[in-house]
């Protein structure tokens, strides 16, 4: 059984923390087997860390679009933002990645809409149903919902943007998850999802002032 987080922020993102010891030592322990990296529109750390940890590491990037965010995973190019949501889903395919979609039907963080999801339901791969930031809002039900309407796999994933509380919030898969397989996997998968408390939640607050001040 395989242990992955599709859904974690590096110091290379504006408001993360996780450093790539950190990565390493998650691993090591045994907490995670597999993690995504999705920095906010950036894929350069994920990459480097990639070469040195092999595929534990999925390259992911979480991409702003006109609509909120979405998340490309088994990226070899990083994408730009302000596309579309439609337009950037169709370059991660283009590049033989998997669309992910992020805390949606969020309005406090850019979750895509009921009405956008809808439109773009085709081009959607798997659906995040389980945040473990998700406190302030949380949309589990409706995102199972959804993903079930739309026979779509679904995952659990951290949202880690520091360590207090990651490697609580995760699928569980087997056998060891691949581009072409990952999907599949997920519609067989269990979810394991315990919540990363308020210091979790508040990360990327923290990691904007301490990185603005100097304290990175």
């Amino acid at each position: 059984m395989f242990k992955i987080d599709l859904h974690t922020h590096s110091v290379a993102s504006k408001d993360g923390g996780l450093s790539a010891d950190d990565y390493k030592r998650k691993l090591a322990r045994g907490d995670l087997d597999y993690i995504a990296i999705t920095d906010h529109d950036k894929i350069d750390f994920a990459k480097q860390l990639a070469v040195e940890l092999g595929d534990k590491i999925i390259v992911g990037e979480e991409i702003e679009v006109q609509e909120g965010e979405i998340i490309g995973l088994y990226l070899t190019e990083s994408i730009k933002p302000g596309l579309s949501a439609k337009d950037a889903m169709a370059k991660i395919h283009g590049q033989g990645g998997l669309v992910y979609i992020p805390h949606p039907f969020e309005t406090v963080r850019k979750g895509l809409s009921e009405n956008v999801l809808n439109e773009i339901a085709d081009l959607v791969d798997i659906v995040e149903v389980h945040n473990g930031r998700a406190i302030f809002q949380n949309k589990t039900t409706t995102a199972l919902f959804w993903a079930a309407k739309h026979q779509k796999a679904y995952a659990t994933s951290s949202d880690a943007h520091g360590w207090k509380g990651w490697g609580k919030t995760f699928s569980v898969v087997d056998p060891e998850p691949t581009k072409d397989n990952l999907v599949g996997l997920l519609s067989h998968a269990t979810h394991i999802q315990k919540k990363a408390g308020l210091l979790g939640a508040l990360y990327p607050k923290w990691n904007r002032f301490r990185k603005k001040h100097g304290r990175a």
